[in-house]
């Protein structure tokens, strides 16, 4: 497959990319090389290859999601520039 003007303009726009009229004779030949090796990747023989979905065949060990109180009340606030004796004191952000 040959990549022209028109191409890089409908992929552009698929893309929802704006590409000025000056980039696109540079792109021109950077999306054949890209093409070319795509179209290398095709000649292989894969038979017999399984799927990838993940890069390592290791399972994720998953702990007990148990709640605690790692962190008093207290000591959370206690670098807090502002706050009361339960919260941390923010300045308002949202405008009526």
């Amino acid at each position: 497959m040959i990549i022209d003007k028109q191409t890089i303009n409908k992929v552009a726009d698929l893309a929802r990319i704006a590409i000025k009229e000056e980039e696109i004779d540079a792109l021109i030949p950077d999306m054949n090389k890209i093409l070319t090796f795509m179209e290398k990747l095709n000649e292989l023989d894969t038979k017999g290859v399984e799927p990838l979905v993940y890069m390592n065949t290791e399972e994720n060990v998953w702990r007990e999601d148990i709640a605690k109180q790692e962190l008093s009340v207290t000591d959370g606030l206690k670098n807090a520039a502002r706050h009361n004796e339960e919260f941390f004191l923010v300045p308002k952000i949202i405008e009526k």
